[in-house]
């Protein structure tokens, strides 16, 4: 239990006593878009320098701006950890569809440098984590304006980011509740990226995503770009895997990561209001897919997600 190291009780400890420093330290950052109506990007930068440095143990020599494009990277030992796309601030904590299009880009980043962990922020919100079975899996999810110290935090820590993390039950993105102070960024901001040379989507779009710089190994589109469930494609997605699509099975994707890749199917739709355990008048697909879930283990991590589990 990671409750019980030393190094989290030492994390843990610096984050309540330097937290309320680093918020007053924010709002100087931001004070320019105070007077302004905006800032930008490298204002986010500094937020998060001071995030990893004041508030976290990583040290200034720790941190590296632009290596391969990436905004930000995390080394130790010449080893890098953690890659993060940074965006001006108010620029994605109320933009789902900007959100996924930042991820889209530190995914490809991450991919070219052989980093197993992304995160964005736009100063306002930090959500990070793991790439994992041709997806992502939570690692964490922090509002930066938050009066009360995260503990999950830790997690971003130097001795909690090659740690697994257990219940990652708070750490799936949330568009925060607060009115923005600037009314939204053009999406045209974050569009541009790699597109599937077929479907003409982006990463984002599809269940297993083994590589995000080659767009051809992308499988599975189940998503719109906006990312709501394709009521069109999620079905033959699913089939695809579990039984077949026009007499095809899907191939390419490892034994090992097919629970990751229906549990993320799954969780796209009970989005859609399209499980059993939601509604028992549904298509059969979705039937065979919670028979299989529960069989694998992944369906009271769908249900939990949707807040329905015990």
């Amino acid at each position: 239990m990671t409750e019980h190291l030393a190094t989290y009780d030492h994390c843990v400890e610096r984050i309540s006593t330097n937290w309320a420093a680093f918020l007053n330290r924010r709002r100087e950052r931001l004070a320019e878009q105070e007077r302004y109506g905006a800032a930008a990007e490298k204002v986010a930068e500094n937020i998060l320098e001071d995030l990893f440095t004041l508030v976290l143990d990583w040290g200034l020599s720790d941190l590296n701006h632009q290596v391969g494009y990436a905004d930000l990277s995390l080394t130790r030992l010449g080893i890098k950890y953690l890659i993060i796309e940074a965006k001006r601030p108010g620029a994605l904590a109320w933009h789902r569809q900007a959100v996924d299009a930042a991820l889209d880009q530190a995914r490809r980043y991450a991919a070219e440098q052989k980093v197993a962990c992304i995160g964005v922020s736009d100063g306002v919100m930090l959500y990070a984590a793991d790439v994992v079975s041709g997806g992502l899996r939570d690692r964490v999810f922090v509002s930066l304006t938050d009066s009360k110290p995260p503990d999950s935090l830790w997690w971003l820590s130097v001795h909690g980011i090659y740690r697994s993390p257990g219940d990652t039950t708070d750490a799936a993105i949330r568009l925060l509740p607060e009115l923005p102070v600037e009314e939204g960024v053009p999406l045209s901001d974050h569009a541009a990226g790699l597109l599937h040379p077929k479907y003409q989507l982006p990463a984002h779009c599809f269940a297993y995503v083994p590589d995000a710089s080659e767009p051809g190994t992308w499988k599975l589109p189940y998503l719109r770009e906006d990312g709501r469930p394709d009521g069109r494609r999620l079905p033959k997605a699913i089939q695809a895997v579990i039984s077949n699509y026009r007499g095809t099975k899907v191939s390419g994707i490892p034994d090992n990561d097919i629970p990751d890749v229906l549990a993320r199917l799954g969780h796209a739709a009970t989005g859609a209001g399209k499980m059993p355990f939601q509604a028992g008048h549904t298509a059969g697909i979705y039937h065979q897919l919670e028979a299989v879930l529960d069989q694998l283990g992944k369906l009271e991590e769908v249900k939990q997600a949707a807040g329905l589990g015990n």
